[in-house]
């Protein structure tokens, strides 16, 4: 390089400028905010040094510059070109495929991206990560488009490639779930049963096993591993140390819009009371504008998108608001930003409602459930203090319903047989819930079970499961998702809706019994497992609440049989409806800025609950040895007994430090 500043606006417009300083002057421009000038200067050194060696790199840089723009004509180009000077250069052919995808070529991505694993065949350290990549990119695309066996074959090929790959293994597991496939957890001659199960999710741990301890352990490895040490931690809070009035309460939240957790919320702000609170709401959700989200923001006394900041600016940014309490209301799930919560930009942090268990977290002070959710003798299976509202869960009262209800021939559904139904997605479906279902309707000459479409080779799957039993496959009924007025009003055509384990109903019980459909449920130990139990209960209907696999089936058996009485449980829910406490809106608001000011006393006086985690890993050790496919653990008459002995025997080999849950040390 000459000894003239590497500017892009100098006289020699790149021709001086070599890889390296043409990569880092356009850093220095992009971080001042000069994309157009970034652009020019790649485009301008491309044209001056069209025969050095290194242009194809050059041109993957100036594609990735012209896609994060929206040109995606002019980005191919530049990939097609550099491809052409380097046949090799994979990032180059994998990018291509992005570029084609997001054009619509989605059969030319996907031939694009297996273009690169056949190059690959012989795998070593330097194509391993670009071999792994076409795959997972592929899987990626299938599933976008309904391939869902074909896109798990991908993720199972990436996997036996490099088993280290923990959101490919998540993925997986993921993935079979949702699509049905019994066992979930399928070892491969690489991947050992253990290695999938550390992959759960604690989101997909809740729909696979109903073990609060494996799910609290699972959950604290999870936020050491995948949300790991922040860059900072606050340890002062100017503005929210002291209270200079109204409780400044903070709702960190993705789903503030058209969703579950969203319709539930949707009274929650206009009911707080401004005397004493402030809301302060902080989206991180994708861009909306649905009716949902707009009165959300309208609702909020602030509104904070935070979805394009990035962790540190948006701690920085709830900080200077001077929140005293911020809640959680993702925890594990998709758009969650726990890496932003472990920053700690608040003095108290609360997980309620979005995330059905414990997060495990050092930084979560509080969970908000109920009696029945988490009763005291079950608080050992979390790590935060337990608060307790009258029914842990909101509901919206100003449900827009479809005015035009269908008949059931209009669904599909016989005119006199009884239906069952369940509409929880499909990856709450497991062998042994559907093994009840059909239990069920072997006792139940006629009737039918409807469910929630999944995909073809899904629906296709449950029907051959039913045959296997000698359950007639038109018995299995799938109704076509519908917007959620459509949804609401077909709701009626069911007799009685049938819950999952060991993750039930939630928003979808509270939907069921909101539109005068009773909801039988088998109350498990973990959070998810319990919830839909709280609904029916709060909803006036104890006595569908049962504690054990076999009553269920019985009590199902026993309904389907009785008619009359399951007219009798819709006429008390109409009547009662407007009364219950599941829709008593006003209490459960009021009540939650009650455990707010507890909450603030408890800051206040020095008591600030710190979450115990000790002892968790050994714990994940005992969890993972146990195969949860092969035996129902929330059928385990003595759960803790049957964790006591095996603690026992791992304290053995590895004393336990100091463990206060199960062995009393």
């Amino acid at each position: 390089m000459s000894n003239e500043t590497a500017s892009p606006t100098g006289p020699s417009g790149g021709r001086g400028f070599g890889v390296m300083e043409l990569i880092r002057a356009a850093e220095t421009l992009k971080r001042s905010g000069q994309t157009a000038a970034v652009s020019a200067l790649y485009g301008s050194w491309i044209e001056a040094n069209p025969d050095d060696p290194l242009l194809h790199a050059v041109l993957f840089n100036y594609s990735v510059v012209l896609s994060d723009d929206g040109d995606l004509v002019r980005a191919r180009d530049c990939l097609e070109r550099a491809i052409a000077r380097a046949p090799d250069f994979m990032p180059a052919q994998i990018n291509l495929g992005r570029i084609l995808e997001r054009q619509g070529a989605i059969g030319d991505a996907v031939t694009r991206w297996s273009q690169v694993v056949a190059a690959l065949a012989p795998v070593n350290g330097t194509t391993i990560a670009h071999k792994t990549t076409a795959l997972n990119q592929i899987a990626r695309t299938l599933e976008a488009a309904g391939r869902d066996e074909a896109a798990e074959e991908m993720l199972r090929q990436s996997l036996d490639i490099d088993p280290r790959q923990r959101e490919v293994a998540q993925h997986f597991t993921a993935l079979r779930q949702r699509t049905c496939e019994w066992p979930v957890i399928q070892p491969t001659e690489r991947v050992s049963r253990r290695d999938l199960m550390l992959g759960l999710s604690p989101l997909s741990a809740a729909a696979y096993t109903d073990d609060p301890l494996f799910q609290l352990a699972l959950a604290a490895h999870y936020n050491a591993v995948d949300v790991g040490l922040p860059a900072r931690v606050t340890t002062s809070w100017p503005r929210a140390a002291v209270r200079d009035g109204r409780l400044r309460i903070g709702y960190l939240s993705s789903d503030l819009r058209e969703h579950a957790v969203g319709h539930l919320m949707a009274e929650v702000f206009g009911l707080h009371d401004r005397s004493k609170v402030e809301i302060f709401a902080y989206y991180c959700g994708p861009k909306a504008a649905d009716p949902l989200h707009l009165a959300y923001r309208a609702a909020a006394d602030h509104w904070v998108d935070v979805s394009e900041m990035d962790d540190t600016t948006a701690a920085d940014r709830i900080a200077e608001d001077g929140v005293h309490i911020l809640v959680d209301v993702n925890g594990y799930t998709r758009e969650g930003r726990t890496k932003l919560l472990a920053m700690r930009p608040a003095p108290i942090i609360v997980n309620w409602l979005g995330y059905p268990g414990t997060v495990a977290s050092p930084y979560h002070h509080y969970i908000v459930a109920d009696d029945w959710i988490i009763p005291p003798d079950h608080e050992i299976f979390y790590s935060e203090k337990v608060l307790r509202l009258p029914c842990y869960q909101p509901n919206n009262r100003v449900r827009v319903i479809a005015e035009t209800r269908p008949t059931r021939a209009e669904a599909g559904l016989p005119e006199d047989a009884v239906v069952y139904c369940s509409f929880n997605g499909t990856h709450k479906i497991t062998r042994f819930t559907f093994d009840r279902w059909l239990d069920v309707l072997t006792r139940v000459p006629g009737s039918v079970l409807w469910l929630l479409t999944g995909a073809d080779g899904t629906n296709d799957r449950l029907k051959a499961h039913a045959a296997a039993r000698g359950i007639a496959p038109e018995r299995i009924v799938f109704a076509p998702k519908l917007a959620n007025p459509l949804h609401l009003a077909r709701y009626p055509l069911a007799d009685l809706f049938l819950d999952n384990t060991p993750y039930g109903a939630h928003t979808t019980a509270s939907d069921a019994l909101w539109m005068g459909v009773p909801v039988l449920t088998w109350s498990g130990r973990c959070f998810a497992a319990r919830v839909c139990g709280s609904l029916v209960r709060s909803a006036g209907l104890p006595e569908l609440v049962v504690e054990t696999p076999e009553a269920y089936v019985d009590k199902a058996v026993a309904l389907g049989h009785d008619r009359a009485f399951l007219a009798h449980l819709r006429q008390r829910l109409e009547e009662g409806r407007d009364g219950c406490t599941l829709f008593d809106m006003a209490l459960l608001v009021e009540r939650l800025e009650g455990l707010y000011e507890e909450m603030w006393a408890d800051l206040a006086a020095g008591r600030l609950p710190k979450p115990d985690l000790a002892d968790l890993d050994a714990y994940l050790d005992v969890g993972l040895d146990f195969d949860h496919e092969a035996v129902e653990v929330g059928a385990v008459a003595d759960y803790r007994g049957w964790w006591r002995d095996r603690l026992a025997a791992r304290h053995r080999l590895r004393p336990l430090h100091a463990d206060r849950r199960l062995l009393g040390a």
